[in-house]
């Protein structure tokens, strides 16, 4: 199996992909700063250096990741190239079973971590943040 995209064109396009500071990101920022919500951006996932969470509560200890439906195969909307196929399956999988992997650490850390799909309304979604921000209170690093 080749270890990199089937084309020097595909790869291009992949590498111009947003990671972070996407549409949906930028929409939920916006409305949790205008309601007083104060947050990080793309801290690190402790004990995994590579990985990031896109906004951090840390006094909280939330974390709340705003996933791509392609990227992190969302059961509503995830597609599955036709060229290259096994390649973009293995490569798909992987960041499904990575997400998880980072849910996991960071749930038995002690964090309460929120994951949404790029297409969910980011009003419900700034609500829900809102919410498990009022429940978990400030705790203690």
């Amino acid at each position: 199996m080749p270890a990199t995209p089937s084309s020097a064109g595909v790869s291009a396009r992949m590498s111009l992909q947003a990671r972070r500071d996407t549409g949906p990101e930028m929409a939920v920022r916006r409305l949790l700063y205008a309601s007083g919500r104060r947050y990080r951006l793309h801290q690190r996932v402790p004990g995994f250096p590579r990985r990031t969470i896109d906004i951090v509560f840390p006094g909280h200890k939330v974390a709340v990741f705003l996933d791509g439906c392609f990227w992190h195969g969302c059961p509503a909307h995830a597609t599955h190239p036709k060229a290259n196929a096994e390649w973009w399956r293995n490569k798909l999988d992987g960041n499904i079973a990575r997400d998880r992997e980072t849910t996991e650490h960071l749930t038995e850390h002690g964090w309460t971590v929120l994951r949404f799909w790029e297409h969910e309304d980011p009003q419900d979604v700034a609500a829900r943040i809102a919410t498990t921000l009022s429940t978990t209170g400030r705790r203690r690093r």
